[in-house]
């Protein structure tokens, strides 16, 4: 069944900034300043990494016009260079870790709410988890009553959030209150290696825009609305990114966030007073929320692509005319979740594990439009999309920066880049076994290598 395009450029942009405000922005910036130990080169590797972002919008904003297809995120490597490469490189994320990383997003929502809903008390952590789980099946309801609905309810938290960020900056910036530690963090190397250190929390924290491609066949004029999303969606996320860290440091100073456990909530206790936590318990819980729901409508189109390249079973291609919703694919990724849910016993930083082979397959991924271009070349195709300015210029310094932070994940975490290249390396026999399971699939032809 063909997905029918159902989502407005201001959908698309809301789904924008989803992808990429998460939690990382509250808890990522104590990384960034432990790293980075100076307030020049925290706030260069924010402005650096912001810069890199701009660079990646622009470039998959041409890549999401020239291929408009489900999935494009996965199919886009798979038609460009090779199925089996894009399977390896997107199966763990997919198939396993996106589980794993939203049901901890889901617990750290629901470990702000629950203290909210039931009056201050510390929650246990059957209740954390009972209530995560609950409110991961009202957004399962809401995704599976249609892309429209789920992409309605997107717009409302991705507003939520914003308004929340700016009340927190707003109090921040305004107040007369000197920060509460001065000066900065003792250098312990080279300015050079802290920098590098800092990119990849801040990347992770920039990263997400990507997989508003996955939407290309739900977007309505997709040549000309996925672009414009993806342009509007991180111009919203810089300034929402460099306000609130301005706000941080002139609140905190260097030291204290480098040592605050949750940047937010010293920020915003030190600005509201007692209903500090408040203020950022809703911010957080807002964030968490509209992470997992975009999750749930743009996770079910990469598996969309992945059946289609039979390296999934056709059931995750299925999809209801009337609601354009892969109810099979949603339900896949919604028990994966809750089932995650019971298992994490606490919240676990991944960023390290998943970074290493993340930031190579989004340079990969970017480089498609190389063999996009000169395809469209070959064919003689008319292509009067958006096209990406400085061309190859900004592609190249781009993709150029991805593989600085594989490098600096390699060289900084060795063992966690190895695990990363492990999954990768598991990918081609599950690729091989998925091939062979769906060979005799009726009405599906071998894709052309």
């Amino acid at each position: 069944m063909a997905i029918k395009a159902k989502l407005t450029t201001f959908d698309t942009t809301m789904i924008v900034v989803s992808l990429i405000i998460g939690i990382g922005i509250f808890r990522t910036p104590a990384m960034v300043a432990t790293a980075a130990r100076t307030p020049t080169l925290f706030y260069l590797a924010w402005l650096l990494g912001g810069l890199a972002g701009f660079l990646g919008a622009l470039t998959y904003a041409e890549i999401g016009g020239r291929f408009p297809k489900p999935g494009s995120y996965y199919k886009v490597v798979a038609e460009s260079y090779n199925p089996a490469v894009a399977f390896m490189l997107n199966w763990a994320n997919v198939i396993v870790l996106n589980g794993a990383g939203a049901a901890a997003v889901a617990l750290i929502g629901a470990e702000y709410l629950t203290p909210i809903v039931f009056h201050g008390a510390t929650p246990a952590r059957l209740q954390v988890q009972v209530t995560a789980a609950v409110l991961m099946l009202i957004l399962l309801t809401i995704n599976y009553l249609g892309i429209k609905t789920g992409a309605w309810a997107q717009n409302i938290l991705s507003l939520l959030k914003v308004g929340m960020i700016a009340v927190i900056v707003a109090a921040a910036l305004v107040s007369t209150k000197a920060p509460l530690t001065t000066g900065s963090l003792p250098p312990e190397r080279s300015w050079w290696l802290a920098l590098g250190a800092a990119f990849i929390s801040v990347f992770y924290a920039y990263g997400g825009y990507q997989n508003t491609i996955n939407f290309g066949a739900d977007v309505q004029n997709a040549r000309r609305n996925v672009p414009r999303a993806i342009f509007f969606g991180i111009l919203i996320v810089l300034a929402c990114y460099l306000a609130i860290n301005a706000a941080y440091v002139k609140t905190l100073g260097i030291p204290g966030v480098a040592s605050a456990k949750l940047v937010a909530a010293e920020t915003a206790r030190a600005s509201f007073g007692g209903a500090g936590w408040l203020v950022v318990s809703l911010a957080i819980f807002l964030s968490a929320m509209g992470f997992l729901n975009v999750t749930l409508m743009q996770i079910p189109r990469a598996y969309y692509a992945m059946a289609e390249d039979r390296t999934l079973p056709a059931i995750f291609q299925k999809v209801n005319p009337k609601t354009q919703t892969q109810e099979f694919g949603l339900a896949f990724l919604g028990g994966l979740i809750l089932l995650s849910l019971f298992l994490l016993g606490t919240f676990e930083n991944i960023i390290n594990y998943v970074m290493f082979l993340d930031t190579i397959t989004v340079a990969l991924v970017a480089s498609t439009i190389f063999v996009l271009r000169r395809k469209a070349r070959q064919a003689g195709e008319e292509y009067t999309g958006y096209r990406v300015p400085l061309y190859p210029a900004i592609p190249i310094v781009f993709i150029a920066f991805q593989l600085t932070v594989s490098v600096n994940v390699l060289l900084n975490k060795p063992r966690e880049a190895l695990y990363s290249a492990l999954f990768f390396a598991v990918g081609f026999p599950v690729f091989l076994l998925m091939r062979r399971v769906s060979r005799t699939r009726p009405g599906v032809q071998e894709p052309e290598k």
